[in-house]
């Protein structure tokens, strides 16, 4: 996860599998650690994410995923994904991988808290810091979304490129 307005990374770095539901974990780890504490007045959390893995615009999982979260946080998600083959655009590629693998050039990663540590300790002139932590959750792969929970999702398309740019609402949760 990359803040933008913060110049602030947060890497989670798991030991299972790269999923939609790891990637929505780390979401909600960043926003139940930071971010809510850093924007105690959101209504709504801009996500910008890559077009394929484990947050495809495609990937019922990660829908269903966010909706979970949207009605958990009570905030509107609203998603951008970068079309594909346009990754130079995405700051996370620029401004935090680059300059983590930078920091750890040419040093042996030989246990999960030198990874930590390196990706942790990664700053820049700018003023970019990173946070890091691990995650020892267990992501499964292969989990189905089926086509009941996937019409549950409370999502609006965009006009513009809806496949690409919508927004999850919290689910109205019956009194």
């Amino acid at each position: 996860i990359y803040d933008l307005s913060r110049n602030e990374g947060f890497v989670y770095v798991g030991t299972s599998y790269d999923t939609s539901q790891f990637a929505v974990d780390s979401i909600s780890m960043w926003w139940l650690k930071t971010g809510s504490s850093h924007y105690p007045d959101a209504k709504r959390l801009l996500i910008l994410a890559d077009c394929g893995g484990s947050n495809s615009y495609r990937a019922k999982l990660w829908k269903w995923e966010l909706q979970q979260l949207a009605s958990e946080l009570g905030l509107t998600l609203q998603i951008c994904h970068f079309p594909p083959g346009t990754s130079k655009w995405n700051k996370i590629e620029h401004r935090l991988f680059s300059q983590i693998t930078e920091n750890w050039r040419g040093r042996p990663l030989v246990s999960r808290e030198v990874v930590i540590n390196l990706i942790a300790n990664t700053t820049t002139t700018t003023g970019l810091k990173v946070n890091a932590a691990l995650d020892e959750g267990q992501y499964p792969t292969g989990i189905q979304v089926t086509d009941e929970q996937f019409n549950s999702i409370q999502i609006e398309k965009d006009l513009f490129h809806g496949e690409w740019n919508y927004r999850i609402l919290p689910s109205q949760q019956p009194e």
